[in-house]
């Protein structure tokens, strides 16, 4: 009696949590067939559309959280819902609402981290971004996350171009894209404007529930444990692929961009060099031009542009008067002088320059194309040089110091 007892009440919680999750996913019957979070807060609910197709793992943590199904949670939270309870921590207006530390102080976690997967279609481009919060670097997410109000693209992890930024970097941004709001957005722009003490809200903003929405098979079907246990050790991979791949577009880039920097030339007397590397000069070989020795110490006259005709930098005075640029305490201190620099490898010049440097005798001339890669790469040089740009450059070897 008492074995019926037992399976009758079981098969009665099966029930009634089976009707509770139906319930749940048939609220919602105007949104298509996705992967969905439900926040409902003291301040009203928003629902969060979730990108499982593009990336997975960072969905498939956060889905595990909020299921208390995560590999990596401790035993004492398993089963339970993780995010149940938490409050949005840190609320800046006019930027972002950040939640997901049970300690409420900004420094908990679930008790693990894990990679960063990105996704150059995801941008922080609009109001409703959910994307996860890092203390920096690539390996740092957990279990906290943040809610734009307004765009914020220098959040992204990449460039307008889609190249990546060096995420590893000090002060550098890169937060991870994994949802957007589709319901809540006013719900949104409410907690943003809630009264705080040094970005903390005076009265708490709590996420009493947030469920996970299943709609349709393929959602049905996503298994967050096993997707985290499985893709989550190949994430460095993954954005080594990208990384590379993205490279190889950027070098296929440049090499339309250096034909175009030809054609735009073409009535520039010399001889046109292009080079293995991406390298592309006009070189205006002088008459007898002496070539120096790799001991040497050359004096090069230099004017560098980016690929729009805009000056970025001259040692030449009359060019800088030309395009206005001049300035008497820079010529005072210098700056429009020949540098010296030593004719051999070892020179501290970007590589395409140096590259073109050692292929110019004394007197000699040349225009050059050098393409990002050989330049500043991916990084730039602040606050001149922005990343990935392919910069031209006037040369001359006009001595030996």
């Amino acid at each position: 009696m008492n074995l019926i007892k037992k399976q009758m009440k079981f098969l009665l919680i099966a029930f009634i949590a089976s009707f509770s999750a139906m319930s749940c996913q048939d609220k919602y019957p105007d949104l298509p067939d996705g992967l969905y979070a439900e926040f409902k807060t003291n301040k009203g609910t928003m629902v969060a559309k979730l990108f499982y197709d593009k990336v997975p793992v960072t969905v498939a943590n956060f889905v595990g959280l909020a299921e208390g199904t995560h590999p990596k949670l401790a035993d004492s939270l398993k089963g339970k819902p993780f995010y149940n309870g938490i409050t949005f921590h840190r609320v800046m207006d006019k930027f972002m609402i950040q939640g997901g530390d049970p300690t409420g102080t900004g420094m908990g976690s679930a008790g693990f981290k894990f990679y960063s997967e990105f996704d150059t279609s995801l941008s922080h481009d609009k109001a409703g971004i959910l994307s996860m919060a890092n203390s920096g670097g690539l390996n740092t997410n957990g279990s906290q996350f943040f809610i734009t109000e307004v765009p914020k693209t220098n959040l992204d992890a990449f460039y307008a171009d889609g190249s990546f930024k060096n995420c590893n970097m000090p002060r550098t941004s890169c937060h991870a894209v994994f949802g957007e709001l589709v319901k809540g957005i006013e719900v949104q722009d409410t907690i943003s404007n809630v009264k705080t003490v040094q970005t903390k809200p005076v009265d708490p903003v709590i996420i009493e529930e947030l469920n996970i929405i299943r709609k349709g098979a393929d959602a049905k079907a996503f298994d967050a444990a096993k997707v985290f246990t499985e893709k989550e050790p190949l994430l460095p991979q993954r954005l080594e692929e990208q990384q590379a791949a993205m490279q190889e577009k950027i070098k296929e880039q440049a090499k339309i961009a250096g034909k175009a920097f030809i054609e735009k030339n073409k009535d520039m007397e010399g001889e046109v060099i292009e080079s293995p590397t991406g390298l592309v000069m006009i070189l205006n070989k002088a008459k007898d031009g002496v070539t120096p020795k790799s001991t040497d110490n050359v004096l090069i006259q230099s004017t560098g542009y980016f690929e729009n005709g805009n000056l970025f930098y001259t040692t030449d005075t009359e060019v800088a008067k030309a395009t206005n640029t001049y300035n008497e305490q820079a010529d005072k201190a210098g700056a429009y002088e020949p540098f010296p620099m030593i004719y051999n490898e070892s020179a501290t010049l970007v590589p395409g320059f140096r590259e073109a440097m050692l292929k110019m005798n004394i007197g000699d001339k040349a225009r050059i194309f050098v393409p990002s890669y050989l330049g500043y790469g991916p990084n730039g040089r602040a606050p001149r040089i922005p990343p990935n740009a392919n910069l031209v450059f006037d040369l001359e070897i006009v001595g030996i110091k």
